[in-house]
C-alpha cells in the first residue's frame, strides 16, 4: 500500500538517494543488483528513493524498462520507505506511465525536467494539472534546465496534488522568494545535492537530494541532522567534504566540452567502490576513462578519510 500525502511530506524531510540502473557489459539491466542497491542504502537509514531519475538514466530506459525499475525498487524496500519514481514526456504518455507505476505502488511520481525546445510557463502548469487528473498518488515536479519565473513557482505549488517541489536551479533568491510566496504545505526539496544544502536550508528547503550521499548514506544524514538542529559548523564540515567529489562529478570528461558529462559514471564508480552496484552507462553516457576512473579512486579515498575524521 501506498503511503498517504501527508507521510510522503515527511519523507521529502529528509535525504532523497537516486537508485542508479545498475546496467551489463550487453547494456541490460541487472534487476538483482538493483534489487541489492536498494535494500543495502535501506539498511544504511536512508528512507527516501528516486527510482528512474535523471541519475537512474531515465531518458536511457524504454516505458516497459522504467516500470520494472520502479517495481523492482518499490518490492525491494520495506512500506516505510517512500520510492518516486520518473515521469515525463508527452501527456498522453506520461498519463499512461502514472497508471502502470500506480499498479505497481510507487508513492509519488517526480516530474521529469521538461523535454521539449519551447515551453510556456502555463502550458506547463496545464501539463501538471493533466497529470494530477489520472492519480491520486502525489506528485513531484523537478525544476531543472529552464529558469522559471516566481510566480510559475507559486502557482505550481498551489495545483492540487503537488506536495513538493525538487528545485535545482542555482539561485537561491529565487528559492525564498518562491518559498515564501508558495502553498505553506508544499515541501521544498534541494535538487543540486550536498553543495547547496546549508544555502538552500536558509531560504526554505527541509530536504536535499544525495550527491556523494547516493553511495555513502551516512554524510547526507548526519548533514541533514545537523542542519535540523542548526549546527551549521558542522554542517559546513559536512558539506565541504563532498565538494571534491561532487565537483568532479561536474567535469567534461575527455573530448568533450559539455559539464557534468560524467556525473553519472562517477557515481557509479562510488556504489562500486562502496561495495555496491554501479555497472555500465547506457549512450549517450560515456563510461569513465582509465585515467578517471584513478581519480575517482583518489577522490574517494580521500572522502573515505574525511568521513572518518570528521563523522568517526
Amino acid at each position: 500500500m501506498s503511503l498517504s500525502d501527508d507521510k510522503v511530506r515527511k519523507r521529502l524531510r529528509g535525504v532523497a538517494v537516486g537508485l542508479l540502473t545498475p546496467f551489463g557489459e550487453e547494456s541490460e539491466i541487472q534487476y538483482e543488483k538493483l534489487e541489492e542497491n536498494a535494500k543495502s542504502i535501506y539498511n544504511e537509514g536512508i528512507r527516501t528513493f528516486l527510482s528512474t531519475a535523471n541519475i537512474s538514466e531515465y531518458h536511457s530506459l524504454t516505458h516497459d524498462e522504467r516500470v520494472e525499475v520502479a517495481e523492482t525498487n518499490v518490492d525491494a524496500v520495506p512500506s516505510d520507505a517512500c520510492v518516486l519514481a520518473g515521469v515525463g514526456g508527452n501527456t498522453v504518455e506520461a498519463q499512461q506511465l502514472i497508471r502502470e507505476y500506480d499498479d505497481v505502488g510507487v508513492d509519488a511520481m517526480m516530474i521529469m525536467p521538461p523535454d521539449h525546445t519551447y515551453v510556456h510557463e502555463q502550458g506547463l502548469l496545464q501539463y501538471y494539472r493533466k497529470l494530477t487528473s489520472v492519480t491520486e498518488t502525489p506528485l513531484v515536479p523537478y525544476v531543472r534546465g529552464f529558469n522559471p519565473s516566481v510566480e510559475f513557482l507559486r502557482d505550481m505549488s498551489s495545483v492540487e496534488g503537488i506536495v513538493g517541489i525538487k528545485y535545482a536551479l542555482e539561485d537561491p533568491l529565487k528559492l525564498g522568494a518562491s518559498v515564501a510566496a508558495g502553498d505553506d504545505d508544499l515541501v521544498w526539496v534541494d535538487g543540486l545535492a550536498e553543495p547547496f544544502s546549508i544555502s538552500f536550508w536558509n531560504e526554505g528547503i527541509e530536504g536535499f537530494s544525495a550527491g556523494v550521499s547516493n553511495f555513502r548514506p551516512k554524510v547526507g544524514l548526519e548533514l541533514f541532522d545537523a542542519l535540523s538542529s542548526g549546527d551549521w559548523e558542522y554542517a559546513r564540515q559536512l558539506r565541504n567534504i563532498c565538494l571534491p567529489y561532487q565537483n568532479f562529478r561536474g567535469e567534461t570528461g575527455q573530448n568533450n566540452t559539455i559539464p557534468g558529462a560524467i556525473s553519472v559514471p562517477a557515481v557509479k564508480k562510488g556504489l562500486d567502490l562502496a561495495g555496491l552496484h554501479g555497472g555500465q552507462v547506457r549512450e549517450p553516457i560515456c563510461p569513465l576513462s582509465p585515467e578517471e576512473e584513478r581519480r575517482a579512486e583518489e577522490l574517494y579515498r580521500q572522502l573515505d578519510d574525511d568521513i572518518e575524521q570528521v563523522i568517526g
